[in-house]
Parts: C-alpha cells; sequence; structure tokens
C-alpha cells in the first residue's frame, strides 16, 4: 500500500494483529491500545471495515450468532499486515528524523556516549 494509513486504520490493523476480533472488541481494543487518543463510533468502525476490505487489508473471518445478534469476525490478511509494517516503519523513521532535528537545533540535549 504505498498510501499513508489513516490513524483509525493504523489502530484497526493493529488491534487484529493479536487475531481474529468482532467489531466491539475492535472498538475495545482501538481505544485501549492507543490510550484513548482513538475512540471510534460502532458506523464509522464498520464504514472502515468495509474499506480496508475492499484494499484487501482485513478479510471476514466468520459470523455467530451471540444473544440473538449477529456477531462478524474480521482478521488480517497478510497485505494488511505488510502495511501496517510500512506504516510502523514510516512512523519510526520520521519520529527519528524529529528527534535529530530537534538535537541539531539544541532544543533537546544530545545523548551523551557512556
Amino acid at each position: 500500500m504505498a498510501t499513508n494509513l489513516s490513524e483509525p486504520t493504523y489502530w484497526v490493523l493493529n488491534a487484529l494483529t493479536g487475531g481474529r476480533r468482532h467489531g466491539y472488541a475492535l472498538l475495545s481494543e482501538v481505544s485501549e491500545l492507543s490510550e484513548g487518543r482513538v475512540t471510534l463510533k460502532v458506523a464509522t468502525l464498520y464504514a472502515a471495515l468495509e474499506r480496508m476490505q475492499g484494499q484487501g487489508l482485513v478479510a471476514v473471518d466468520g459470523e455467530e450468532i451471540v444473544d440473538g445478534r449477529a456477531r462478524r469476525y474480521f482478521r488480517l490478511t497478510g497485505e494488511g499486515a505488510a502495511a501496517l509494517s510500512a506504516e510502523a516503519a514510516r512512523l519510526e523513521a520520521d519520529a527519528r528524523h524529529a528527534a535529530d532535528r530537534l538535537r541539531q537545533h539544541g532544543w533537546i540535549p544530545t545523548p551523551q556516549a557512556g
């Protein structure tokens, strides 16, 4: 995937690295993993999952009835894992670049060799 992932997509894919999840579990896990920075609404989550499914990043992995309601499960695909890995590498490189520039311009001290 050539484009950067949106933050909600990044966190949904991140949550799915732990295995298949249904919608409510994804809502909870995204909030937990992002330390509350990303809180998805149900409609937003399912629209995002549908979009990610169309992009080949996630796949439906079964459905079951729980308390009379259908619960659909999703799983990460190989393409989704590759996209998440690329995004994690991009974010890491961006953070390293910013820290280097902050040090270069005196905003944070240069680490001392130990």
